[in-house]
C-alpha cells in the first residue's frame, strides 16, 4: 500500500499553466507491504538513496562531498515546478505550519472516526498508487524500536544533507515525545531508511535499495526510476506482516523539493510508516489529509500518533474489537471524561 502525495481538485484562476487541472495536494496511500508473503500484492512503491548514511555537517561535509554535478534538463524542469507548486500553495493559504487553531476545533467522535480511518484502513491495499476503494485491515503499528537514518543521492549539496539530517534528528525526538516510544536516528544499525533522492540519482538509487532491502521486488525497484512527478514522496514499510523487531521502512523524499514541501514530505512519512498508513478527506487539522492545508504534524496528528501507541490497543486486533477502545481513548484525549 504505497504512501505517495500528488493532486487533488480546485481549480483556481492562477493555477500555474504547467501545473496539472485541479489544485496540487497530496497523493498518499499507506505504507507499502514488502515481505516474503506480500510481495506479490505490491503494485508501485517509491524509494531511494545513495548508499551513505548521514554525512558529517558544516565545511568538513562540503569539503568531503564537493559540488554537485551540474542538474540534467529533467532534474531541472522538476525543480523549478516544485518551486512554482509551493508557491502556489501558499498563496491558496495552504501548507499551514501551526498545528491547528481556533478554526480547526475538533472533537472526541471527530478523533474517534479518524483515527479508525487513517488506522485501520488502506487506500492502496492493493499496492497501486491510484485511487481506489480502501479495505479495511488489522492495527499493525511499528512495534520494535525506530532506528532512522538518512541517505543521500549526489544530486543533494553538503549544506542541503546537513540541513536535512538535523530535520530527521529532530522529529524523531518529537515522534518518541509523543509516543513514549524507542524512535531515534542511528546511521550505524537503522531499520528506517529514509532517501532523498532526485531525477539525476537513479544509479545510486538502485544500489541503495538493494543494500538496505536486499529482498525488494525488482519490477518495484524498476519502477521507481519512472516515478511521474506527481509523485512527492512515499514510504514502504514491512508492518503488517514483520515480527517485533523486524520491522522496516523505506521512504523516498524528492531532492528536487524545496524547502517547505521537503519538511513536510518528512513529516508525513515517517509518522505513516509508524502505522497511520491511510489518509481522511474529513481529517483536520491533519497532515493526513489530501487537501494541503497542513505542511506538518498537528495537534490533532500528535493525539492521533498517541492512539496508535496506547497499550490498550493490540497490534493484529479487528476494528470491531477496537472501536469501543478507540472511543474510550479518544473521550480521554480530548478531555471529555477522566482518564
Amino acid at each position: 500500500m504505497p504512501c505517495a502525495r500528488a493532486l487533488a481538485t480546485a481549480q483556481p484562476a492562477d493555477l500555474p499553466a504547467d501545473m496539472p487541472a485541479g489544485l496540487p495536494a497530496r497523493r498518499r496511500g499507506g505504507p507499502a507491504l514488502v515481505g516474503p508473503l506480500l510481495a506479490g500484492l505490491l503494485g508501485l512503491g517509491l524509494l531511494g538513496g545513495c548508499g551513505m548514511g548521514p554525512p558529517p555537517s558544516g565545511q568538513e561535509a562540503a569539503d568531503l562531498i564537493g559540488a554537485p554535478p551540474a542538474p540534467s534538463p529533467r532534474a531541472r524542469a522538476l525543480a523549478g515546478y516544485y518551486q512554482r507548486l509551493q508557491r502556489h500553495l501558499l498563496a491558496q493559504g495552504l501548507l499551514r505550519r501551526d498545528g491547528g487553531g481556533p478554526d480547526t476545533g475538533f472533537r472526541s467522535l471527530d478523533l474517534a472516526r479518524n483515527f479508525t480511518a487513517i488506522a485501520f484502513y488502506d487506500e492502496h491495499s492493493g499496492g497501486e498508487l491510484s485511487q481506489s476503494r480502501a479495505e479495511v485491515s488489522r492495527f499493525h503499528p511499528w512495534r520494535g524500536p525506530v532506528r532512522i537514518a538518512g541517505y543521500f543521492g549526489p544530486s543533494v549539496s553538503a549544506a542541503q544533507r546537513s540541513q536535512d539530517s538535523e530535520t530527521l534528528r529532530s522529529y524523531a525526538s518529537r515522534l518518541a515525545r509523543i509516543t513514549a516510544q524507542p524512535i531515534t536516528t542511528d546511521a550505524a544499525n537503522p531499520n528506517f531508511h529514509v532517501l532523498f533522492m532526485g531525477a539525476d540519482d537513479n544509479d545510486a538509487l538502485r544500489e541503495t535499495v538493494r543494500k538496505v532491502w536486499p529482498d525488494f521486488p525488482a519490477s518495484r525497484l524498476d519502477r521507481l526510476t519512472q516515478l511521474p512527478r506527481d509523485i512527492y514522496c512515499l514510504v514502504h514499510t514491512n508492518t503488517p506482516s514483520a515480527a517485533w523487531g523486524r520491522e522496516r521502512a523505506i521512504a523516498l523524499i524528492r531532492a528536487e523539493h524545496p524547502d517547505l514541501m521537503r519538511l513536510s514530505c518528512i513529516h508525513e512519512e515517517l509518522a505513516q510508516g509508524l502505522g497511520l498508513s491511510n489518509d481522511s478527506p474529513f481529517a483536520r487539522p491533519s497532515i493526513f489529509n489530501d487537501d494541503e492545508e497542513f505542511a506538518t504534524l498537528t495537534s490533532h496528528d500528535e493525539l492521533l500518533l498517541k492512539m496508535l501507541y496506547d497499550p490498550r490497543l493490540k497490534s493484529g486486533m479487528s476494528l470491531e474489537a477496537a472501536q469501543p477502545i478507540i472511543r474510550q481513548i479518544a473521550q480521554e484525549l480530548a478531555g471529555e471524561i477522566g482518564s
